[in-house]
């Protein structure tokens, strides 16, 4: 069966995460806000926030009271983290909606820092049939449950969907789920994979 439903990923396809930015008012060059960000851990962090913990909280944990401050900033100054598209993909997403491809999405992200991420692109809000949000449900891909949610609440049978992922292994996960997946590199060969798929 060809997939007929199209679920994307969004950060690193559709919006271009940049998160030392959050401190780029805080450290003199991007190799001190590298530095920063190894000392805390960061990215183990942020992806206890995508599974619904809040960094306040997180920032709690840390010994270092200025680095508790800097890691509580990270929600106030996300918008400027995320203000860059990632090229292409969007005329990808509007091509297949042309076409009367339902288009949803599942992302990682942060319950708290989903909102912000809204003010640097409001479309994301509105572009979607169903949208799943891992920090407002406390799961994370690439969990089965959210690719079954995703499926529950849209209506669709796993072997409908088509799941698109910068990550290799939420694209491992999406078809352990029973889905087809695209590991996305860019947008032309996403293009490319779509129409090979007869779905533009």
């Amino acid at each position: 069966m060809s997939p007929s439903v199209v679920v994307f990923d969004i950060g690193g396809v559709l919006v271009d995460w940049q998160p030392h930015l959050a401190w780029a008012d805080e450290f003199t060059t991007e190799a001190e806000t590298q530095a920063f960000m190894a000392r805390i851990d960061f990215f183990a962090l942020n992806l206890r926030g995508d599974n619904g913990e809040r960094f306040a909280d997180m920032a709690q944990e840390l010994e270092d009271p200025e680095d508790q401050r800097r890691l509580a900033d990270y929600v106030p100054n996300y918008a400027k983290t995320v203000e860059g598209a990632v090229a292409g993909t969007w005329d990808v997403l509007d091509a297949l909606k042309a076409k009367g491809v339902p288009v949803h999405a599942i992302t990682n992200w942060s319950a708290e820092t989903w909102p912000e991420g809204l003010k640097s692109h409001p479309r994301l809000g509105e572009v979607f049939g169903t949208l799943v949000v891992s920090g407002e449900e406390g799961m994370i891909k690439p969990d089965p449950r959210i690719f079954e949610m995703l499926c529950t609440r849209a209506g669709v049978a796993p072997e409908e969907c088509v799941f698109i992922d910068d990550s290799p292994k939420n694209v491992d996960g999406a078809k352990a789920a029973g889905w087809d997946a695209i590991h996305f590199t860019g947008a032309e060969a996403l293009r490319t994979a779509l129409e090979q798929r007869g779905l533009l």
